[in-house]
């Protein structure tokens, strides 16, 4: 259910950002409200009009699950701008495998290790050039971004440069990798950056972080960057109030996984609503992630509950109102070896390339602190292996030889002077993986 919900729920908001920044139908049929959607802050005017390759907006989506109180799946939050956290699915399974390798000789679990594969195969579909081996790079903030070590792990794992800004320049419509030997040409680019830093020719012109003219080259068609410049409009938290409708809009079915009972402050009958119970519910800020800015309700005392009252009332249209929702909980090793339960939710994560893949397992997110629910790791949450049993029809690592467990083929590097690396890191990564 999990697979097929998920699955579904990612061809829903990549159909919705296509439509926004071009028929707008969903808009025009009155079911999702224009000034949301333009009030949203990671609404990028600047994708308008723009097509990526194979109509694919969404290449890597996590979406944020728990369960409820009857045992139901359902749907926190969608993450399609940037999503993190797969490098910490994979340590942690390296780390398990090393440390109870007894436990996967006895359960078919199934393996994670091809992510990486996965990743590359969409990051090659979403080329433009059209060529038998394009040149893909993953873009990073630079060492000071607290996701760094994703983006160098994912970069390794996948045998390609990881790139800064100052490594990109564009030339005649066209985006370069500067090397020792000159400049090579960029075919995909998988961005850990936000939209607003990207281009300071047509976002903040302030950013030095970006590459003055991508945007150029992006509207040409000519480089391809995952996630599509746009996509953050799908995963606002005003937005995620309407994907049932969009589910019901695009594909014509019913939603497999539901929302949280959602309200959405921006509307006076729904605000009048939360302002009276503000006690029992959850609120949060849109256009934020990580965490930042929750307020829980149940867990505030009435100062806390009056002056959120006012910040609410300052400006309700960037806020939304959840039903609190008793997480599940989960035995956690603490700091002196005791186990005590611990919240927890599940960001499993879809690849979207010629077709769309679910990764079997996820990020299971632990919220350390007794008593929180927040699982962020930027608010001091931790993380667990999560296992998925392989069925019939699928093998789980116990069953899988060492072929089967190598790492992926790792792309030659056109760059003079690296012809050694492929081979070198292939050599590593199919010594984690054993």
């Amino acid at each position: 259910m999990i697979k097929r919900g998920l699955a579904q729920r990612v061809r829903a908001l990549n159909s919705f950002v296509e439509d926004v920044y071009h028929d707008q139908e969903i808009i025009r049929e009155r079911i999702i409200p224009w000034q949301l959607v333009l009030t949203r802050s990671h609404f990028a005017r600047q994708a308008h009009g723009i097509r990526p390759p194979g109509g694919v907006w969404c290449h890597v989506s996590g979406c944020d699950l728990v369960r409820d109180a009857d045992g139901r799946w359902k749907v926190l939050e969608d993450n399609v701008r940037t999503p993190s956290g797969i490098s910490y699915v994979l340590e942690n399974r390296i780390a398990m495998s090393r440390l109870l390798p007894e436990l996967f000789a006895s359960y078919d679990v199934r393996p994670v290790s091809h992510y990486p594969a996965l990743l590359l195969d969409a990051l090659r579909a979403a080329a433009p050039s059209g060529g038998e081996n394009p040149v893909v790079v993953v873009w990073t903030p630079g060492s000071a971004n607290s996701a760094y070590f994703e983006h160098a792990f994912l970069a390794r794992q996948m045998g390609v440069e990881l790139v800064e800004a100052s490594d990109l320049v564009v030339r005649d419509a066209l985006c370069y990798m500067r090397t020792t030997r000159g400049l090579a040409p960029v075919d995909s680019i998988y961005r850990r950056i936000d939209d607003d830093f990207m281009d300071p020719l047509e976002f903040r012109p302030d950013s030095l972080l970006g590459v003055p003219g991508l945007m150029g080259v992006y509207r040409a068609g000519n480089v391809a960057i995952a996630n599509a410049v746009g996509t953050g409009v799908a995963d606002d938290k005003a937005v995620y109030h309407y994907v049932p409708e969009m589910i019901r809009y695009y594909l014509g079915e019913e939603p497999i996984l539901d929302n949280l009972p959602t309200w959405l402050l921006a509307y006076p009958e729904q605000r009048e609503f939360v302002l009276e119970r503000l006690h029992e519910l959850v609120v949060k800020p849109t256009g934020e992630s990580g965490g930042k800015g929750v307020f829980i309700g149940p867990l505030a005392s009435e100062e806390q509950l009056e002056a959120q009252r006012h910040v609410l009332a300052e400006a309700p249209e960037r806020w939304i109102a959840q039903q609190t929702v008793s997480l599940s909980t989960v035995p956690t090793a603490l700091s002196d070896g005791s186990l005590a339960p611990r919240h927890v939710d599940l960001r499993p994560f879809a690849v979207f390339g010629d077709e769309i893949k679910i990764v079997p397992g996820g990020l299971t997110r632990v919220a350390l602190r007794e008593g929180s629910m927040i699982v962020n790791s930027s608010q001091g949450g931790g993380s667990k292996d999560t296992w998925v049993l392989a069925g019939e029809d699928q093998p789980g690592e116990r069953h899988q030889g060492s072929d089967e467990l190598a790492p992926p083929q790792l792309p030659g590097l056109r760059q003079a002077g690296w012809r050694g690396q492929q081979q070198q890191q292939q050599q590593q990564l199919k010594g984690l993986s054993l």
